[in-house]
């Protein structure tokens, strides 16, 4: 993984994010995978950054999330792009579902435990103060090996 220069050609944000840094920087995050060591290497990279740093990236799929995650940095803007989604924030201990139609979005706040259920084929696009983001598996449990981006306390 490494942050690349400014891109002269087209990203496919699927596959590539980007981000979004200080000083108003748009850098390809290539190499991106959901692997904790590439997580950890993007943490470190933008870690300068800190919590205005942003990762911008869209997402495909159909069916309900399997995983919970929250975002301790910042608060995290989700668009739909196609199809609909339900986005369901866990208000403590109510869930607090929000349908998306194409073009519709809405903010989860910092720190706020969240899932993307897609109703059928859908695509979003995601703003996400990555550092620090948590996730944990659908039932509510939390995993015995941390997954996600270390925080600001945890990046070396």
């Amino acid at each position: 993984m490494r942050l690349g220069n400014h891109a002269h050609k087209a990203m496919d944000l699927r596959t590539t994010p980007v981000h979004l840094g200080l000083g108003s920087t748009a850098r390809p995050v290539e190499g991106f995978a959901w692997d904790p060591e590439v997580l950890r290497a993007y943490s470190a990279a933008v870690a300068a950054d800190g919590a205005e740093g942003r990762m911008v990236m869209v997402f495909d799929g159909e069916g309900p999330g399997d995983h919970e995650e929250r975002h301790p940095a910042g608060d995290e803007l989700v668009v739909c792009l196609s199809g609909s989604v339900t986005v369901t924030r866990d208000v403590d201990g109510v869930p607090d579902p929000v349908r998306l139609g194409p073009g519709e979005a809405t903010v989860n706040p910092a720190g706020v435990w969240h899932v993307v259920d897609m109703d059928g084929p859908a695509t979003i696009l995601a703003v996400t103060a990555g550092l620090g983001t948590d996730h944990r598996p659908r039932t509510g449990t939390r995993p015995a090996d941390r997954v996600g981006t270390p925080s600001p306390q945890e990046t070396p």
